[in-house]
């Protein structure tokens, strides 16, 4: 029987008990799958020019298992250029539960009630103005026109400042307290030069890529609009968001690079004929369940994600095109946003979200970043009220439901 998989036979825990133990400088993962929490560093991976992150991952585990670590996994996160930002470790001490439940929300509830260390009195600033990003929208309109590109996501990014440091954990439990059925998470991605423990944090409703045993199943999402809570209206939305032709358009974009990817290492690889709607707690979206079978079993997860990383949902078509339109429109470095989080075990197994719905938290401050995808027919200022309803996720977190 695979240790590797969520969840492992021993040790058993309660997913109430990893919310709440968890501490800024671990690892916390939460999906439907199940619950992970991670403490203490065996080993950091570190990568040779010449070597994937996968390979570079694989290695550090065996030479954990050497080192007598128990079922030795790899978790953490790259950025959206993982060339420039990555963060993955051997962690000394790994704990897992069953997904998080109604007990797991309520404690998690509880635990993101409490005030301290969650400010009241924030600091704004706009990394580029509305203004900015409508005109943004509109140049890369034009390379769509021109034909340079079919789709390029454009992403802002806000900076939020406190008086005091902003306390993660319960930032956390709230997060899980308003998101249960997501992949939320929060992984140490610290570097030289901060003054705190810097946390990459997030409730991301986008898988990437999973793996458990020889299946794989990826759930890409393209298309959205934002959730009112007003049952008529929302019924409206998903009606209208189901029958548009520029999210059905972006949506296909995304699927068949998802699908065109995975069968390069997968048989039977099954697309369904017509996206689903999504619902979080903010947003709708168009989501396809993508799955096949490993033709090669040693395949891992994170060697898949680095396959299909950046998919179209986050980057564009054709990629690297795309890639260019992003360094030269965009007015600041996406960091981990936009990259992956997650795990990968030494047998292979694992599981991928793309770092959607996150923000990087350091000391008082809180960078957040959301994006929307840019197709012929789009509309700028349509486009720059998506991203603000997707900014929705971590200021309610915090305690606001201001305009962004």
């Amino acid at each position: 029987m695979s240790t590797s998989a969520l969840i492992r036979p021993e040790p058993r825990h309660r997913a109430a008990d990893l919310v709440t133990a968890y501490l800024p400088g671990s690892f916390y993962y939460s999906s439907p799958r199940g619950t992970l929490l991670a403490d203490g560093v065996h080993a950091t991976v570190h990568r040779r020019p010449d070597e994937s992150h996968a390979e570079a991952a694989a290695a550090a585990m065996a030479r954990a298992a050497d080192a007598g670590v128990r079922d030795p996994m790899v978790v953490g996160a790259l950025g959206f250029r993982p060339e420039e930002c990555a963060r993955l470790v051997v962690p000394a001490l790994v704990r897992q539960a069953e997904a998080p439940d109604g007990d797991a929300v309520a404690s998690a509830l509880r635990a993101g009630s409490e005030t301290a260390g969650l400010p009241t009195t924030w600091t704004m600033r706009r990394e580029s103005s509305p203004q900015e990003y409508t005109a943004g929208v509109r140049s890369a309109l034009d390379l769509i026109a021109e034909g340079e590109l079919r789709k390029v996501v454009l992403a802002r990014g806000l900076e939020m400042t406190a008086g005091e440091p902003v306390a993660v954990p319960a930032l956390l439990a709230r997060l899980v307290g308003a998101e249960p059925t997501v992949h939320v998470f929060a992984a140490d991605i610290t570097d030289r030069g901060d003054p705190a423990t810097r946390t990459l944090i997030g409730a991301s409703p986008e898988l990437l890529v999973s793996r458990h045993g020889t299946r794989v199943l990826a759930v890409p999402l393209a298309g959205s609009a934002p959730r009112t809570g007003e049952p008529d209206e929302d019924l409206r939305r998903v009606a209208a968001l189901r029958s548009s032709d520029k999210d059905r358009r972006e949506h296909a974009m995304v699927t068949d690079r998802v699908a065109e990817i995975l069968g390069r290492f997968c048989r039977d690889v099954d697309v369904p004929a017509e996206p689903e709607v999504l619902g979080t707690a903010t947003m709708w979206h168009l989501a396809s369940r993508i799955s096949g079978e490993l033709t090669d079993p040693s395949m891992s997860s994170l060697a898949l994600a680095e396959a299909l990383h950046p998919t179209p949902a986050v980057c564009g078509v054709p990629a690297e095109r795309a890639r260019r339109a992003i360094l030269d429109i965009e007015s600041a470095d996406r960091g981990y946003y936009s990259g992956m989080v997650g795990w990968c075990a030494a047998d292979g197994d694992g599981e991928w979200v793309v770092t959607i719905r996150s923000a990087e938290v350091c000391a008082d401050t809180v960078r957040l970043f959301a994006g929307a995808g840019v197709v012929a027919g789009s509309d700028p200022e349509s486009e720059l009220a998506e991203t603000g309803a997707k900014f929705r996720t971590l200021l309610r977190a915090v305690g606001l439901d201001a305009e962004a």
